[in-house]
């Protein structure tokens, strides 16, 4: 068995050793780090959730313990976050530099893991991260937050089943208008936009996919801004037998309403626009599946970010069942986002 098949198989450590969770007893979650733009709607969540009570969270920016705080949320020194017995599971959701360096005081201290986007600066330290999850038998879950959306499941479901034919384009649009204040941040890295939203999109398309042969990014600065960041940019991915396609820019006014997932196969098209609120549209050339004959507007589940990555982690955490993405896929996302953003 070669190490990305075992660590593939090897994070469902509660099922795997037949630990029985106490009925009715939450998973006691902490967070390390609430300045991620993704923290506070995660944190509101657990808050009111039946999965999980939140033992704590270890913040050094004072307006974000203000704010914290004011949420009911208990602020702890970080060796009482990560000291804790009783803190099942820790979500970091501090700076992107900080992902995998918090990470691995994660696991180190034995607790699972919810590990925000991007998890890492390189691919290596992901690589360790991966590795010592699986040796600690530890889960992993990292925080894509659009692997639960139903729209995109829907049409990973008819690429993969065979109902568009053989897929030879994946197109995604996912842009931002990002203030100035923002930027400093999101200039630290190569990849700027690319590496900062590029991972949403760049996520299915790998997980659809798979590994790609040649990933060429374009990774420029156009906006009238006194920075270095990347706000203008296109990875081109190659893949046996078809193309990938990610744009994302910095500089669109409105530009939730643009974000697309579009995926192409000789026998349909697929495409999700917007994003959120989503809307899919199924093109066939005949009917397959669920899907009739030609332009088909499919109808969606109510959607909310994070909720089913949250159930999901839960589940986990107690043994029910593992993280649905392998950690082989996980691996293969993080390559390709290294590459599309030049770094």
């Amino acid at each position: 068995m070669d190490r990305r098949t075992f660590i593939a198989g090897a994070l469902a450590p509660l099922a795997a050793s037949g630990a029985v969770w106490p009925s009715g007893q939450k998973v006691k979650i902490g967070f390390l780090g609430g300045s991620h733009s993704h923290a506070s709607g995660k944190v509101k969540l657990a808050l009111k959730s039946s999965e999980f009570e939140i033992a704590g969270m270890w913040e050094e920016d004072a307006g974000l313990k203000e704010k914290y705080s004011k949420m009911g949320v208990r602020l702890v020194s970080l060796e009482e976050l990560l000291g804790d017995p009783s803190i099942d599971v820790i979500a970091v959701e501090s700076a992107v530099r900080d992902h995998a360096r918090h990470g691995l005081l994660v696991l180190k201290a034995g607790k699972h893991l919810h590990l925000e986007k991007p998890p890492a600066l390189d691919v290596e330290s992901f690589r360790e991260l991966q590795d010592l999850a699986a040796s600690k038998k530890l889960v992993l879950q990292m925080g894509y937050m659009w692997r639960h959306h139903p729209g995109i499941n829907r049409m990973l479901e008819a690429a993969r089943k065979g109902w568009m034919g053989d897929i030879y384009l994946v197109k995604a649009e996912i842009n931002k208008t990002l203030g100035g204040n923002r930027r400093p941040a999101w200039a630290e890295f190569r990849g700027g936009q690319m590496f900062e939203l590029g991972p949403h999109v760049i996520d299915p398309m790998i997980r659809l996919m798979g590994r790609p042969d040649r990933v060429t990014p374009f990774l420029k600065k156009h906006g009238k801004f006194a920075d270095n960041m990347a706000d203008n940019t296109v990875a081109m991915f190659e893949f046996p037998g078809a193309l990938g396609i990610v744009i994302g820019t910095a500089l669109q006014p409105n530009s939730s309403r643009y974000r697309s997932f579009t995926v192409y196969g000789t026998l349909g098209t697929a495409t999700l626009k917007p994003i959120e609120s989503p809307v899919l549209e199924m093109d066939l050339a005949k009917a397959a599946g669920p899907y009739p004959k030609g332009p088909h507007m499919v109808e969606l589940p109510e959607y909310q970010r994070y909720e089913d990555d949250l159930v999901e982690l839960a589940a986990a955490v107690r043994g029910d069942r593992p993280i649905a993405v392998t950690q082989r896929e996980d691996l293969m996302v993080q390559e390709a986002l290294i590459m599309a953003s030049g770094m």
